[in-house]
């Protein structure tokens, strides 16, 4: 069978592949790689600030029909409480049934330096009240700056509900922020050319820090961590996205190149222009693409909800602590606000889980540096399932509000691929 080189899967893997073999031969080598990864990362979030927003207003905008944003986006947000919720709920029986926290020696493990995300944690602020301050920036330039995409979101559907209330007067502002994104696009598109040298970077610096040796010890975690995501997208997402008519596999299939770049990277950020792109050409409308996924980032990152809630019980089950149901209940709470925000870059659901015990007293804080080795390792995973699920939620979305309209029905030149996918 002939390999296509060109294939930017392929050339991924093959990145992913070296990133491998270099951190396990060359350690300090690997480790010195990072930098790749963290270029690849800069340049992505360089382009997304003006990408949501653009493509929020682009959507809004172009809807006339201000009934239909609160449609559009109460639909979404319903979807993302329910399917989150239940994302966390399975952690939660998982780890109560495997138990890979039981028995652990906390002793084997040496405790790691935890004060960065303990620090991070405070500065950001996980109450209610620091969560909807969050929302609202003091300076709209600053927080795209700064790339915080819940404030940029915010603005963007403020500035395109009063894009839409002016009708045809606001028309050529709608017009000229599609060419924009056009032209963000073709970025994005220069950018993905080195993704696989990042891939292959994040790789090396992961193997070569951390080691597979690293694996073995919390084996029992990392492989409960990754059964239950591999259930959720299969079982859970599968059977919702069978309710609406479209297949996970073929789906799955479709977004392969955004999933090897995830796994690459760690980061599910690093996919999100690309996603929105390829949502659009799977058959979902403009509108929706435009506020569901960027929406998602925030509020629907089922990966983060499950790995938070099976770490923290592993923590608590590591160090001996027997909850009852209604304290885990009460985790389960936390956790559910928590989880809200937490965004896609590498090391945010780490930050988060120290904000969530912080709140959670009766779990120690310090118990999060027995997964300081292999956090980076189930980072992949979770990013994943996120992307994953913030894909069929566009797909969802679509169809509920018959907004979705298979290639072969509408654009007749697209890549194979994209036909086959529905």
């Amino acid at each position: 069978m002939k390999i296509n080189f060109k294939n930017l899967t392929v050339r991924v893997i093959i990145g992913i592949i070296l990133g491998i073999l270099i951190g396990f031969f060359f350690p300090e080598f690997g480790e010195k790689l990072k930098v790749l990864a963290d270029v690849f990362i800069k340049l992505i979030k360089m382009v997304i600030a003006p990408i949501v927003f653009f493509t929020v207003v682009i959507g809004i905008g172009s809807m006339g029909d201000l009934k239909k944003v609160g449609r559009i986006g109460g639909k979404a947000l319903l979807y993302f409480e329910i399917v989150s919720t239940l994302a966390l709920a399975i952690g939660a029986i998982v780890v109560n049934i495997v138990k890979p926290g039981k028995g652990f020696n906390t002793s084997a493990v040496e405790g790691g330096d935890i004060s960065q995300f303990t620090e991070q944690a405070k500065e950001t602020g996980h109450g209610a009240m620091d969560f909807i301050l969050g929302i609202i920036t003091d300076n709209i330039v600053g927080a795209m700056a700064k790339g915080e995409l819940l404030p940029i979101l915010f603005f963007a559907v403020l500035f395109g509900l009063s894009l839409a209330a002016m009708g045809e007067k606001g028309k050529p502002v709608v017009a000229l922020f599609e060419k924009l994104t056009d032209v963000f696009f073709g970025v994005v598109n220069m950018i993905m050319k080195v993704s696989p040298i990042a891939a292959g970077g994040a790789m090396a610096y992961t193997i070569g820090k951390f080691g597979l040796g690293s694996l073995v010890l919390l084996g029992k975690l990392m492989g409960s961590v990754y059964i239950t995501m591999f259930l959720f997208v299969i079982v859970v997402l599968g059977l919702i996205a069978k309710y609406y008519n479209f297949s996970i596999f073929k789906f799955i299939a479709y977004i392969k190149e955004e999933i090897m770049l995830v796994l690459g990277t760690s980061s599910s950020e690093s996919a999100l222009p690309r996603m929105m792109e390829r949502l659009e050409n799977y058959g979902c409308s403009k509108s929706v693409v435009g506020l569901v996924i960027p929406t998602g980032y925030s509020f629907n990152l089922d990966g983060t909800a499950i790995y938070l809630s099976m770490a923290a019980m592993f923590i608590a089950q590591a160090y001996g602590i027997d909850l009852t149901f209604m304290q885990q209940i009460t985790l389960l709470g936390v956790l559910m606000l928590t989880s809200k925000g937490a965004a896609g870059v590498t090391g945010s659901g780490f930050i988060t889980l120290a904000a969530t015990l912080a709140a959670f007293p009766m779990i120690p804080v310090e118990g999060i540096a027995l997964l300081l080795g292999v956090d980076r390792f189930m980072s992949e995973a979770r990013a994943i399932t996120n992307l994953i699920g913030n894909g069929v939620a566009t797909v969802v979305v679509s169809k509920m509000e018959n907004e979705f309209h298979p290639p072969l029905e509408v654009k007749v030149n697209l890549p194979m691929d994209a036909r086959q996918a529905i």
